[in-house]
């Protein structure tokens, strides 16, 4: 199983395309929100096409999980035939229990002690369009970083696939940082 997890596209319909042709073939999507609007303190990114990005994801024919970002608003729900209106995403794919959240509501202290109260394995998060990937107190803790506005200077995105996930660089294909699970 082949997992693509992006945050952070904030309305860009070429960084989501850009993220999804780095990561194929995928079997399901994880996105940490800010899906479709860029928000007041940040520029308007490259491709910024949020009625098109909505079209693009309502067009994909595999699990697409989402959960919901500080940019994202409850009109941003008509546009999209997936939830997006919750804060915490919980899934379970093969023996990983995952909670996907955007973050911005909750410190890394409370996230750590959430997931250990409901045993989870991995943390996604997103909001800081900045990409982290570590193992902490037993669990893993990803941001993904951000594919259209990010703040590290490097697009980019995770792959998890046969208990690694990957940072990638979304222009290169690169891996910027690997882990085993």
């Amino acid at each position: 199983m082949r997992i693509a997890i992006l945050s952070d596209t904030h309305g860009s319909l070429d960084a989501f395309n850009k993220a999804l042709q780095i990561a194929k073939p995928y079997d399901y999507i994880i996105h940490a929100g800010d899906i479709l609007y860029h928000g007041p303190r940040n520029p308007l990114p490259a491709g910024y096409n949020p009625q098109e990005l909505a079209k693009a994801i309502n067009s994909i024919d595999m699990p697409f999980i989402a959960a919901a970002g500080n940019c994202d608003a409850p009109i941003d729900q008509v546009m999209l035939a997936i939830p997006i209106q919750s804060p915490y995403a919980i899934l379970v794919l093969e023996k990983y229990k995952i909670m996907v959240t955007h973050g911005h509501e909750t410190t890394e202290d409370e996230l750590i002690l959430l997931a250990k109260k409901w045993r989870i394995d991995i943390i996604i998060t997103g909001h800081t369009h900045v990409k982290n990937l570590i193992k902490k107190q037993g669990l893993i803790l990803l941001n993904p970083g951000s594919c259209a506005l990010p703040k590290d200077d490097i697009p980019s995105m995770a792959v998890f696939e046969d208990s690694h996930i990957s940072l990638l660089d979304i222009e290169t294909g690169n891996i910027i940082k690997s882990i085993a699970l």
